[in-house]
């Protein structure tokens, strides 16, 4: 049986990548539809994709598959075909083109079987995931921006929002998905009579959203088809304005994707005008925060005077500093400030 997981380094698979001359194309895409048995799946999808040289990463639940992958040029059409071939509830499913690509956004294949393919906390076996919100196209969700009885829901995280977000867009301030359930239901509880319109960045959260709102009783809820990317692909094609404003934050390497001029974020670190995130270049921190350019030459890549000192240690003196350390979320918080944590992944890419 071959090998169904990676056994090179990432240093290696990294110069690979810059190595390759062929552009790539970076693309997500999910569905929620039964997978009878995850693993049989993800081990005929992984070869498949293997053959294909396809990077990124996929989840794969019972519920359905998330994937962020990106593929070379020449291969992107026997892919999707090969998706649409894979199973019959794929066929014809919607792929999301990144807007801003490199072809730099993955460098290796990972392709995970998960409890769920976004982490929702729900334990209700009534709740149906399938009896979602009504989509919205571009036009539409022009219209509803201009509608005093439309209210525009961000369900992602709030280092999403804080660099791109529709003009008045309410932001539920929480830092996973599965807080913000909840949260968004009783922040939203006085508005039950107006348009809820739910957004993220593609279309997978905030469907799920949709599904969990009107399980809780609410009525009129929509969500954009395709998040962000899909409304600004057709809006862009359509000649319509584009209203989101900012930077769409994405879950790969680029880390943003330029959707308007506006920067609504500042540099964490000293208030500048900023929307460029970057993680802590001190191996025990990887904070992910906003950084200007001067900011980075200031402290050569890291949050804080301390991880600046820090990353200047022999390994042997880093080690022993961070014995012990207690660990976090490694994410700026507005309430927390910077703060140095030690989680190894910067980011919830369950979120994505």
């Amino acid at each position: 049986m071959p090998v169904l997981h990676n056994l090179v380094s990432n240093k290696e698979l990294k110069q690979r990548l810059m190595e390759e001359t062929e552009p790539r194309t970076t693309v997500s895409f999910y569905k929620y539809f039964t997978i009878s048995d995850p693993q049989a799946f993800r081990d005929r999808l992984y070869q498949a994709f293997l053959k294909l040289k396809v990077f990124g990463r996929v989840y794969i639940a019972a519920e359905g598959i998330n994937a962020q992958i990106s593929v070379p040029a020449s291969r992107f059409e026997a892919m999707k075909q090969q998706i649409f071939d894979f199973d019959p509830a794929l066929n014809g499913l919607r792929m999301n083109i990144a807007l801003d690509d490199d072809g730099k956004s993955f460098w290796v294949l990972r392709m995970k079987v998960r409890e769920r393919i976004v982490a929702d906390g729900i334990d209700d076996p009534s709740f149906d995931a399938s009896d979602v919100g009504a989509y919205l196209k571009a036009d539409q969700v022009n219209t509803m921006l201009d509608d005093p009885e439309a209210v525009f829901v961000d369900m992602r995280n709030h280092y999403e929002f804080e660099v791109g977000h529709f003009d008045n867009a309410m932001e539920i301030p929480a830092d996973t998905f599965r807080d913000q359930l909840p949260m968004a239901v009783e922040m939203l509880a006085e508005q039950k009579e107006k348009k809820i319109v739910m957004y993220c960045t593609g279309g997978i959260r905030c469907e799920k959203a949709s599904a969990w709102m009107k399980h809780q009783g609410f009525d009129n809820i929509y969500h954009i088809e395709g998040g962000i990317i899909e409304y600004t692909r057709k809006a862009r094609e359509q000649g319509l304005p584009v209203r989101f404003k900012g930077k769409n934050f994405v879950f790969d390497e680029r880390m943003g994707e330029r959707i308007s001029e506006d920067v609504l974020a500042h540099c964490h670190q000293c208030g500048a005008s900023c929307d460029t995130h970057v993680n802590c270049l001190n191996d025990g921190c990887h904070l992910l925060f906003i950084q200007c350019d001067d900011c980075a030459v200031k402290y050569r890549g890291c949050c804080s005077p301390e991880c600046l000192e820090e990353s200047a240690l022999t390994p042997e003196e880093q080690r022993q500093r961070r014995a012990g350390r207690e660990t976090s979320n490694k994410i700026f918080n507005k309430s927390r400030g910077l703060l140095r944590m030690t989680l190894p992944t910067p980011i919830n890419k369950d979120d994505a």
